[in-house]
């Protein structure tokens, strides 16, 4: 017999929680009208709270966001389990075993020569798994079969580019992407001088921003992290101005341009 006593595994109680906040009688009201689409916008967002807690080198903060990434994925879950799709284990044991699948050199007796060498073979898995999928649907396989439409531009940006990569769709120099930026910035210059629509200009703007995701890649900088980064910077700078007009009792609405380029010259000097 099962001991009653036994304090059940954490994963458990989550499990067991989200069960009874579910319950049609009893549960949560507003847990209850939620679905795989309301859920998607919270799952993104506390995705993004684990990056920012990573980045900011908060352990506790990650520890907290790690959890309330986790309670995410039972969310789904449960929802899952209540259409008799699927559930925790499910998802679990599926993950489980594509590790196992794809670590052969761990978990099995294949040799693998360096860390460049299972990124290869990681990505021939995928491929396989992706003309797999394809011929069940009955669809000729893509190599950019598969990159999330949700995830951010940038980010899926750079996913294309990588996967187009795989079949020598690149650039061979990083150089050469700069020359195709300036090309795009002229593109942009010729837009804007012409008075061009904003669908035009949309469209070029699209045009820049890729192929600065395109740098990024082939210079090995995640363009995410680099924003994230510079948007980072831009708010310590811009406080900086607002702190040193509040000391003179003013704001940044009393201040002129000029005024507020000196102090962000200033703060930029006294960052280096």
């Amino acid at each position: 017999m099962p001991d009653e006593t036994k304090t059940p595994r954490p994963i458990d109680r989550l499990i067991a929680i989200m069960a009874r906040l579910r319950a049609p009688q009893g549960g949560c009201p507003w847990d209850l009208e939620q679905n795989f689409a309301t859920i998607a916008p919270y799952t993104i967002e506390e995705a993004y709270e684990v990056a920012d807690a990573i980045q900011r080198g908060d352990m506790t903060a990650l520890r907290e966001e790690l959890g309330d990434l986790l309670l995410q994925v039972v969310y789904h879950a449960r929802m899952a389990e209540e259409e008799g799709r699927f559930d925790f284990d499910a998802v679990a044991t599926a993950i489980a075993d594509k590790m196992v699948a794809r670590h052969p050199h761990v978990f099995g007796g294949a040799e693998i020569d360096g860390a460049a060498a299972q990124t290869r073979m990681w990505e021939e898995f995928k491929a396989r798994e992706r003309a797999a999928k394809a011929k069940a649907g009955g669809t000729p396989p893509s190599v950019l079969d598969d990159v999330p439409l949700a995830l951010p531009a940038l980010l899926r940006a750079e996913k294309l580019q990588k996967r187009a990569a795989r079949v020598g769709f690149d650039w061979p120099e990083a150089r050469q992407v700069l020359d195709k930026i300036e090309e795009e910035i002229g593109e942009l210059r010729a837009e804007l001088d012409k008075g061009a629509p904003p669908a035009r200009v949309e469209d070029e703007v699209g045009d820049l921003l890729f192929a600065l995701a395109n740098l990024a890649r082939h210079l090995k900088v995640d363009p995410e992290t680099a924003l994230r980064g510079c948007n980072a910077k831009f708010e310590r700078r811009f406080h900086a101005i607002e702190r040193a007009l509040a000391a003179e009792g003013r704001t940044p609405r009393d201040a002129s341009l000029e005024e507020m380029e000196a102090l962000w010259v200033e703060a930029k000097r006294r960052e280096a």
